[in-house]
Formats: C-alpha cells, sequence, structure tokens
C-alpha cells in the first residue's frame, strides 16, 4: 500500500484543524452534536477527503451525527475554499472513529486482569 504524500498529509491536518473549527462555530445544525475531528486521510490527487470523526454522546448518534455532516459538507467545503489556498477543495467523507471507546474498553479489560492476578497470586 502507497504512503501518502507529504503534502497530502500536510493538506489533511490543516483541513482537519479547519474543519475542527468550522464544525464548532459554524455549524448550526443540532442533529450533528458535538463531533471532535480525529483525522483526515487524503488521496493521493488530494480531490477526496475521508474525515474520521468521534461523538461525545457515543456510538448511539453516530450514525445521525455522520449523515447530518454528510448534509452540511457543502457548506463546508465553501468554507474550506474560502480559508485555505488550494486549486481545488476535495469531496468530504465522513466516517466515525470508534477508536477512542476501544480504547477506553481495552484499558477496562486490561484493569480487570490486572485486578484478577492480584486476587490470585500464583505460587
Amino acid at each position: 500500500m502507497k504512503r501518502p504524500s507529504q503534502r497530502a498529509h500536510r493538506v489533511g491536518d490543516q483541513i482537519q484543524r479547519e474543519l475542527a473549527d468550522l464544525i464548532k462555530n459554524e455549524v448550526k445544525d443540532p442533529r450533528v452534536g458535538q463531533v471532535t475531528i480525529t483525522g483526515v486521510d487524503m488521496s493521493g490527487d488530494l480531490s477526496h477527503a475521508t474525515v474520521r470523526f468521534s461523538s461525545l454522546a457515543g456510538k448511539d448518534t453516530a450514525k445521525d451525527a455522520a449523515a447530518s455532516l454528510s448534509r452540511t459538507a457543502g457548506f463546508l467545503r465553501s468554507e474550506l475554499s474560502r480559508r485555505l489556498n488550494l486549486y481545488s477543495v476535495p469531496q468530504l467523507k465522513f466516517v466515525y472513529d470508534d477508536s477512542i471507546e476501544s480504547g477506553i474498553r481495552m484499558s477496562k479489560l486490561i484493569d480487570e486482569a490486572v485486578a484478577s492476578d492480584k486476587q490470585h497470586p500464583s505460587e
């Protein structure tokens, strides 16, 4: 699998910062809720961006938030075009990122295993 170019990585980072600001300050749709942009993966030609996000409300509302973000993609692209100096602003695709929830779940499992080992010391 080909690694993304340094430019694609820099553009993705800039889009992530700008989208976080736009969603926080400009998007008025209550269905979006409180989301955090966890990453942006750019295609090699910078024409498509996969935006990964997590929601404070959890996985229950992720589908609604993704649909609402997809509906606001046109507005977000137009605002990005004003803020970024790019020839063309990429198409935005929003995907729920459950890595934070998975990390919390793994941490709990490790804590339970350590507690279990303390209760049953090996001889």
